[in-house]
């Protein structure tokens, strides 16, 4: 049998101390044996030091009680107890008695190996211990015991609204050697640095509203508690956000308290001498971030690709990678850094304001973020004498790309970054270009990550098989290519998450340069700790509502991790690396097909995904255990093309361009082939595969067709495709979709909370340990990047 301990905030240390004294063992004892003895011992320990120290609920521990082996513990002269394995934990040799539970997807887990912390004391201390421990689990008033199975332990530390905010682990990171360790503290401290960049790309206000609301929960002494908690609640979704429009839906929320109490709470901050705003200068403040706040017709989207009334896309869209510049304006006019800029208009003049730091001698100026930038180059060259050669050569021309700015510099970071492969990687940059309607402005971003082992050898079997994958698209043989290179692709757990960045990217391929991905290659992540936070925090019930049959509930049951793992494996490592453009295109797909290329270019890579799965060659490399796993990642696209209408709840068009991706898909099959049907039954609508054999036609018809657009750079094309079946959605489907998301008491809408590195100074001030936390409060881990990145 396996019992959890559920308790408050745990000190692995003090627990194991009172249950084994409980029998009348001696602290001291127990004490010197957990400092003294190697193999489980040391591993304990460093599992211990991983436990939080607060949080609501603090950390479920786990250790095992076996009855059965207890009783036989004769038949296992070299353990102490019977053979069993562990039934929730992983593996378990489980030898002589507790011994280190190694984390499932869905456990937090910790044992103790009494062999190593009393050895040579027999049988009798074992039966004691196992008294004393039953006692302790059964009577303790402190621990609440359930049996293993009627409690889940959930990465779900808190909610607002529909906002879940999620811990993110990273156990690998304690098999980290030192160096290794050092290394990814620094990168994660310039991770950190440029963080305040994206609030302000995604509104000129935006930094503005941040320094309000901080400086008002960072000196609360004297505000009404009711006040301070709606803005407590307020600030958590504008930093989950980063900014005050849904990062999923780009639509503007709005406070639940009023411009009265926002001023109320402001005044008495800065009479606790926070320092918001220059002294005096408070009320205007106020009252010019009135509308950007309180205001829902002031910028009430983020992007707007599509707006209303044939409205100018630039103009419309609230972020801030434009000043005064609309469509017509860009007519004939190119920019010299199209990633890392930003434009405005200035006496009739489209000027570039470049993203860049400058350099000492003063030869290339100061530019847009020179502050930020200049913080995070300070970080990378700490990083550098715990970098190896290749990892320095990357940081080099990063921290060189960010004095310059230049996109030949970025080219070289890219060059050099893909190359290396070790257990810490990174990165760091202006990136994805989903927040500009044209697909042409990088926003900031970073992560750091470590490889998770387990899931790696996944990864590298798509890679190695890549060349058979691409001869086999159902694309035409003119945009193959004939010796692809592999991507570099590894299954990783991130250690921290900045910028744009969000727990909800499950995969990444990077670089997203073209040239460079088919003269250098490429790498994939699989963002194995993002996947496991969100499926402990969702459980099964999603499912279990919108599946359409008990036929499909169990596939999805037994294969659904499974199939979500392998999709995002191909999407990144298949789809985003294939195919070849016509070589009469001088200039990357996105500078062609424009505000269309980012949701095709996803909607590509899914399909990718979705036609492979019923390749025989997954079953063949032991990637796929059998048929119905690929069934189930197909019910799985039919269902999601429903259920995330919830996060959509106003108007009739989706922005987000992986969700319309997903649309595109769904409703393109409907039509052409019929193989995905709407089904009602008793007032509930569920999307269905009738016949799967003709949705995979239906996905190779779909993917020619996106292919021969992105090789050719049709616009044209992307924009009927796209406008037809990847925009609108029925508003009633959606109505009833929100109407049962709601009953499941879910949210909505997730928030990563990174894992805090802590650097513990020895002798002459050099760094001998790396602590990694838990800290499951976002609030306290975005004041403390805020107090990091304006140092």
């Amino acid at each position: 049998m396996i019992y959890e301990i559920i308790g408050g905030p745990t000190d692995v240390r003090r627990l194991a101390t009172a249950l084994l004294s409980w029998r009348g063992l001696l602290r001291g004892e127990v004490e010197k044996g957990i400092g003294d003895r190697p193999g489980h011992t040391s591993r304990f320990l460093r599992c211990a030091r991983s436990r939080p120290a607060e949080g609501p609920g603090g950390q479920k521990a786990r250790l095992l009680y076996l009855a059965y082996g207890a009783h036989k513990s004769e038949r296992s002269p070299q353990c102490g107890i019977g053979k069993n394995q562990a039934q929730d934990g992983g593996e378990s040799k489980l030898c002589p008695l507790l011994t280190v539970v190694t984390p499932s997807r869905t456990t937090s887990g910790f044992g103790i190996n009494l062999g190593a912390l009393f050895p040579n004391r027999g049988k009798t201390l074992v039966k004691r211990f196992l008294r004393g421990l039953i006692a302790a689990l059964l009577f303790s008033p402190l621990l609440a015991v359930k049996v293993s199975g009627q409690a889940t332990p959930t990465s779900l530390v808190e909610r607002v609204g529909s906002m879940g905010f999620v811990q993110i682990e990273a156990e690998s990171f304690k098999d980290l050697s030192l160096r290794e360790k050092t290394l990814a503290y620094w990168l994660s401290m310039a991770a950190i640095a440029i963080h305040p960049i994206v609030f302000d790309q995604n509104s000129p206000y935006g930094l503005r509203i941040k320094r309000l609301l901080d400086g008002i929960l960072t000196h609360p002494r004297g505000i009404d508690p009711a006040i301070l908690k709606k803005l407590a609640g307020y600030t958590k979704l504008f930093d989950a956000n980063r900014g005050n429009h849904n990062d999923s839906n780009s639509r503007k929320f709005l406070p639940e308290f009023t411009p009265g109490e926002l001023r109320a709470a402001a005044e008495q901050a800065v009479k606790n001498r926070a320092r918001i705003v220059p002294a005096g200068r408070l009320l205007k403040e106020l009252e010019e971030l009135h509308r950007p706040i309180f205001d829902p017709d002031f910028e009430p989207m983020l992007t707007a690709k599509n707006p209303p009334a044939g409205g100018d896309p630039l103009v419309a869209s609230a972020n801030n990678l434009y000043e005064g510049v609309s469509s017509t304006d860009l007519k004939g006019f190119t920019e010299k850094f199209a990633l890392n800029s930003r434009l405005v208009k200035r006496n009739g003049r489209l000027v570039e304001e470049v993203y860049r730091a400058g350099t000492a001698d003063h030869n290339i100026p100061r530019g847009r973020y020179a502050a930020e930038l200049s913080r995070a180059n300070r970080y990378l060259r700490s990083a550098l004498p715990y970098a190896n050669e290749s990892e320095r050569k990357a940081i080099n021309n990063l921290i060189r790309y960010y004095q310059t700015g230049s996109p030949n510099d970025w080219r070289n970071f890219n060059i050099a970054w893909v190359g290396e492969d070790s257990p810490v990687d990174f990165t760091n940059g202006f990136i994805e270009v989903y927040k500009d309607v044209r697909g042409m402005k990088g926003a900031a971003q970073s992560y750091v990550t470590v490889i998770d082992e387990k899931m790696n050898k996944l990864m590298k079997g798509f890679a190695e098989n890549a060349r058979y994958f691409e001869q086999r698209e159902p694309w035409a043989d003119q945009y193959k290519q004939e010796n692809p290179r592999p991507p570099l692709a590894n299954a990783v757990e991130t250690v921290i998450e900045t910028g744009d960045f969000n727990i909800d990217t499950i995969g990444e391929n990077l670089p997203n340069e073209n040239e460079v991905r088919e003269k250098f290659g490429s790498k994939s992540f699989i963002f194995t700790s993002s996947i496991r936070a969100l499926s402990q925090a969702t459980g099964e019930s999603v499912t279990e509502e919108f599946a359409s049959s008990p036929e499909e509930i169990e596939r999805a049951r037994q294969y659904r991790d499974l199939a979500d793992n392998l999709e995002t494996a191909m999407h990144e490592v298949l789809g985003h690396g294939s195919g070849k453009m016509n070589p009469q295109l001088t200039a990357e797909p996105a500078s062609y097909l424009k505000e269309y290329y980012s949701t095709l270019e996803e909607a590509r890579a899914d399909l990718v995904a979705l036609w492979n799965f019923f390749d025989p060659k997954l079953i063949e490399i032991g990637a796929l255990p059998n048929i119905d796993a690929a069934k189930a990642a197909y019910d799985a696209e039919a269902r999601a093309a429903l259920v995330q209408l919830r996060e959509v709840p106003t108007g009739d068009t989706i922005e987000e361009d992986h969700r319309r991706g997903t649309q595109l898909i769904v409703n393109y099959i409907r039509e052409k082939t019929g193989a995905i049907q709407p089904v009602e039954r008793d007032g509930k609508v569920y999307m269905v595969v009738k016949d799967y054999d003709q949705m995979r036609q239906g996905v190779g018809m779909l993917l020619a067709e996106l292919m021969r657009i992105k090789a050719e750079g049709d616009y044209e094309g992307a924009k009927a495709l796209i406008g037809k079946y990847g925009i609108h959605f029925d508003k009633d489907w959606r109505d009833q979709v929100v109407a049962r998301y709601k009953k499941l008491d879910l949210p909505t809408f997730w928030c990563g909370i990174n894992a805090d590195l802590i650097p513990h100074y020895g002798a002459g001030g050099k760094i001998d340990d790396v602590e990694i936390r838990y800290p499951r409060d976002i609030l306290k881990q975005q004041l403390r990047y805020a107090e990091i990145a304006g140092k």
